[in-house]
């Protein structure tokens, strides 16, 4: 969310940055909230006059009551000035109750308006737009076939999609045996990766009230992602970054406590709407699933040293793994309202011979910041809004499809990467049907 100031002196700028995100639908935004700006400051500056006024006239009242007592005449002038005073406040409860209105129809459209790109950031429409940067390792076609992931785990009796469609429908698993095991040992792998790179680990509440939706999110992907818990203001994260993020809501953070480097692990709730192909089903693209995520808040000036720290400790944790990635930055388009700079890191799929993402890290510089009221004192006392980034670190479905196809073998057997075997109780190979 920008700052209504940056936008009554940049205006052409912010337009500018919506054309770069082609949405031109909402260039009207911004003319409409510089006039509902201008509206709102012409109310308080005339609010502030009547206050001013009436405070004058109440003295003339008193003065003018006390000559009456001697000076009966007095009284009439006193009475014309005492209407005048009731006038005034019945005019100010109407600039007052203006001032509300206005600055709830000022605050809707500034959630609107989409936060200034970084100039580094590829302009383009849509995600087919987005520009691979980089890749970390040679990803391999091997010379026998690589079975659907779905079909890989089953050979392990180590899903169950029949038995979760009766309890749950589309969009949710059963895992079992040793994919289950394995699930759970990137899981505690990631978790450990995070606390040797100084992060701290933290469990956060996996439902949030609607101020805190609407301080880390645009209503676009509020509407598409979130699960409302019905009666009540609360909301499932869609990632913990929701309510990572929005532990901070309402708080001075003093200057020496940054950076803020947390690593989380929660559920994810997410309603994925619309059909997918069969490489998006199975465990790919679903309504539940858990991740391990990285959160950092610094400074301003910090943002973008951090953002390059956090998507390289992703290449790290997969390369760990013998999993090939790259990384793609996110055009213009593609970027959600609220981010700065945005890239993912995509794994390679032995299957389908292309990458597919596994993670999302992004810079959202002072945004979320501002829509919590989060802040920060400086050692000269002064308040600044701190940048906040997000990383995945490691997705477990997504994360065991990479794992599963590039670890198999010809014989069907899957092989432990080293890093995850003392998660797997010393186990350097799944063989199937055990």
């Amino acid at each position: 969310m920008l700052d209504i100031r940056f936008i009554r002196e940049n205006p052409e700028a912010v337009r500018e940055n919506i054309r770069k995100k082609f949405q031109e639908d909402k260039l009207p935004l911004v003319d409409q909230v510089l006039a509902l700006d201008q509206e709102n400051r012409d109310t308080i500056q005339e609010a502030q006059n009547l206050r001013t006024q009436r405070n004058t006239l109440s003295k003339q009242v008193g003065v003018l009551m006390g000559q009456a007592k001697k000076d009966p005449s007095k009284l009439s002038e006193a009475e014309e000035l005492k209407n005048r005073v009731k006038a005034d406040a019945d005019r100010l409860a109407q600039l007052e109750a203006r001032e509300d209105e206005l600055a709830k129809e000022i605050h809707h459209i500034l959630l609107l308006i989409p936060q200034i790109i970084d100039p580094s950031v590829p302009i383009g429409p849509d995600d087919s737009a987005n520009v691979e940067v980089e890749r970390f390792g040679e990803p391999v076609v091997p010379d026998y076939p690589i079975p659907y992931h779905v079909d890989i785990m089953e050979s392990f009796h180590g899903i169950d999609l029949d038995a979760s469609g009766r309890v749950s429908g589309q969009g949710f698993y059963y895992l079992l045996g040793d994919i289950a095991r394995l699930h759970e040992a990137v899981l505690a792998y990631a978790r450990d990766f995070m606390i040797d790179k100084g992060f701290t680990f933290c469990i956060p509440p996996f439902m949030i009230h609607g101020n805190v939706v609407e301080g880390v999110m645009s209503q676009t992907d509020m509407d598409a992602m979130m699960y409302k818990i019905e009666g009540e203001d609360l909301y499932l994260i869609g990632t913990s970054e929701h309510s990572m993020i929005g532990r901070f809501i309402d708080q001075i953070l003093p200057e020496d406590s940054l950076p803020q480097t947390l690593t989380s692990y929660s559920p994810c709730f997410r309603k994925e709407k619309g059909s997918h192909g069969i490489e998006e089903r199975g465990v790919y693209r679903i309504h539940q699933f858990e991740k391990q995520e990285m959160i950092v808040v610094c400074k301003p000036e910090d943002s973008m040293k951090w953002y390059d720290q956090m998507w390289k400790y992703s290449v790290e944790l997969f390369r760990s793994l013998d999993i090939p990635v790259r990384q793609l930055e996110c055009c213009s388009g593609d970027l959600a309202d609220l981010k700065v700079k945005s890239c993912d890191i995509e794994a390679w799929s032995p299957r389908q011979q292309k990458y597919f993402e596994v993670c999302s890290c992004s810079n959202l510089g002072d945004a979320q910041a501002r829509r919590l009221k989060m802040r920060v004192k400086g050692a000269d006392g002064k308040m600044y809004l701190p940048h906040t980034l997000n990383n995945t670190v490691v997705a477990p479905p997504r994360m065991l499809i990479a794992l599963l196809e590039n670890n198999l073998q010809a014989d069907g057997s899957v092989l432990i990467p080293k890093v995850l075997q003392p998660y797997m109780g010393g186990k350097e190979r799944l063989v199937p049907g055990t």
